[in-house]
């Protein structure tokens, strides 16, 4: 009978021999080897049948190693192990831009991060997309501005205007059908005639007649029905553009002005004529031209004064200051008319047009720099006194140096804004003296002079036509006013975006 092994004691756990240089430190705890399966106690073997033994898979037995005991100790059941899950399509993805921030932190903030709402997501802007773009370069002053203005859409439509308003006015000769002294005296208050197409004779228009009631002897006009043909780019009445490029091209006019100068009532009036026969259009484009001009003009004198003057204030302070500021609100307190209409008065009326004109210019800004001057002034003082300005005055540079080359460049948006602001109010002062007739007169041609067609109240109520020119001063006036407001708030660096 086969000899059967004494199991050790359950208490008693196998212990793996340790040998020099590989034994556990002190203090540690061997771990288990964790086994792939179960071993089936001896006894079992050693009593089972040869022919079972025979059956039985066999079992691989272990690699050679130290003596261990006869029978180890029954291994307690292996933990059931978790299958690993299978990765998620996001995690195979790479990250995106914008990832929220669960730690509350900023990692872009300096100083470590500042706090932020946890869970929350900050996507770009359109304009931090624009700023982002121009990462690695500093966006200059004039850059920051024009992209403000840019947002305001009123102010960009009024800059279009003007820019169309003074085109037409610099290139009146080109733009205007008729010279400003060419009239029909047979054509006296024609009514405005509009443009018409067809396929067959292209842009054309119908030839007017004039006609006399015979009871009220008033003028009326009638349709023959005879075209007059028109055309861009035609050829009129020579000219001088600008006084000395000899020309004779018309922007848009009638095709046949020979024919024109030939026959009565051959002509094109696209706003009305006048009690001359004057073509309405013409006399607009031509004084545009000196309403719109003597506005910058005057504009010129107003900054040389108002800077020069509000600086000197601001820079000087003290008793300088006092005195320049009281003299200022002296001119403040004169009502502008009635000055206006004294100094129209000296002119003598023997000065011819160009005198007049730049009479009635420097008439205008002796009264309109003293606003520029308190805004040149109210700058200098926050600026005097900062770092750039007092090294500029360590180093040796003249009062004159930091005022004119330091200081006044450091605020010249808003100058430039205080100067569209003033433009209508010299458009509108030049129109009331010429439309009183202290200021500029005929042959000269202007918006206020042309109002002067207006002073019978029963052939404004029979020709409407003639108020055109206010329809001009109005848009312009509101041009400027819209195109300030946008640039004012450009300008703005506190104005909210």
């Amino acid at each position: 009978m086969s000899s059967r092994t004494t199991p050790p004691p359950a208490d008693s756990a196998p212990r793996r021999p340790s040998s020099a240089g590989q034994g556990p430190a002190s203090g540690q705890t061997l771990a288990a080897d964790p086994l792939p399966s179960p071993i089936a106690p001896r006894e079992a073997s050693a009593s089972a049948s040869p022919a079972e033994t025979s059956a039985r898979p066999a079992q691989v037995s272990p690699a050679p190693g130290p003596e261990r005991h006869a029978s180890p100790a029954p291994a307690a059941p292996a933990a059931q192990e978790t299958p690993a899950p299978a990765p998620i399509l996001h995690d195979l993805l790479p990250l995106p831009a914008v990832m929220p921030n669960d730690t509350g932190i900023d990692p872009h903030a300096p100083g470590g991060g500042a706090a932020s709402i946890p869970g929350e997501t900050t996507p770009l802007t359109p304009d931090d997309e624009g700023d982002m773009k121009g990462a690695g370069s500093t966006r200059s002053q004039w850059e920051l501005i024009q992209r403000r203005f840019a947002k305001h859409k009123l102010a960009v439509i009024s800059l279009y205007v003007l820019v169309a308003l003074y085109t037409m006015g610099l290139f009146a000769e080109f733009f205007a059908p008729y010279s400003s002294t060419w009239k029909d005296v047979n054509m006296i208050f024609a009514p405005p005639q509009s443009i018409r197409f067809s396929m067959a004779d292209g842009f054309y228009t119908d030839k007017l007649e004039r006609k006399i009631e015979p009871i009220t002897q008033q003028n009326y006009f009638i349709r023959t029905g005879e075209k007059v043909p028109l055309g861009f780019f035609v050829k009129g009445e020579p000219y001088h553009m600008w006084g000395f490029i000899p020309m004779e091209t018309r922007f848009f006019g009638v095709a046949d002005f020979e024919k024109a100068h030939a026959q009565s009532g051959h002509t094109f009036f696209l706003l009305g004529a006048d009690g001359f026969g004057r073509d309405l259009w013409s006399r607009l484009c031509y004084g545009g031209r000196i309403s719109l001009s003597i506005g910058l003009v005057s504009i010129v004198v107003t900054f040389v004064l108002g800077a020069i003057v509000g600086g000197i204030s601001g820079y000087m302070g003290g008793s300088v200051d006092g005195f320049i500021q009281r003299f200022i609100e002296v001119i403040n307190s004169l009502p502008n008319l009635p000055l206006w209409l004294a100094l129209a008065n000296v002119m003598p009326a023997s000065w011819g047009p160009v005198q007049t004109y730049f009479a009635i210019t420097v008439v205008l800004s002796l009264l309109n720099w003293t606003g520029l001057a308190r805004v040149v002034r109210g700058k200098i003082l926050s600026l005097r006194d900062e770092d750039y300005a007092v090294a500029a005055r360590l180093l040796g540079a003249s009062d004159s140096r930091i005022l004119f080359v330091h200081l006044l460049p450091g605020f010249s948006s808003h100058i430039i804004v205080s100067l569209t602001m003033s433009v209508p109010g010299m458009i509108l002062g030049e129109t009331a003296l010429s439309f009183l007739g202290l200021g500029l007169r005929p042959p000269v041609v202007s918006w206020g002079v042309m109002l002067q067609d207006c002073f019978n109240l029963d052939i404004v109520a029979n020709y409407p036509w003639l108020l055109m020119p206010v329809v001009m001063i109005v848009v312009t006036v509101l041009a400027f006013n819209f195109l300030g407001d946008g640039m004012r708030d450009a300008a703005d660096p506190y104005a909210s975006r």
